[in-house]
């Protein structure tokens, strides 16, 4: 698992990358308040070696809870910024400091 950052100089946005070994999934998606939790809008794509990854944009100065959607299975990015609890899930999600 891993999160990369890249602040551009130019306006307040960060290009996040996101990263997670899943050899034996079909399906990963990132899902958290950026994209109001919506499970189809951010998959990421399959690399040859196995991995996820996708890069989304973000707006430079706030935070983020997210988690990885897993062939329909939740699961925490073990880098993360920090964890915060949701009522709603019942769970923990991870959160992006941006």
């Amino acid at each position: 698992m891993a999160i990369k950052k890249q602040f551009l100089k130019s306006k307040p946005v960060c290009k996040v990358t996101f990263i997670l070994p899943a050899e034996e999934a079909s399906s990963v998606s990132v899902i958290g308040t950026f994209n109001e939790w919506d499970d189809a809008a951010t998959p990421l794509k399959k690399l040859k070696n196995g991995s996820f990854k996708g890069t989304i944009d973000l707006e430079s100065g706030v935070s983020h809870e997210f988690r990885y959607l897993v062939d329909g299975a939740y699961i925490n990015e073990k880098e993360a910024d920090a964890f915060k609890w949701s009522d709603y899930a019942g769970a923990e999600n991870s959160v992006l400091s941006l």
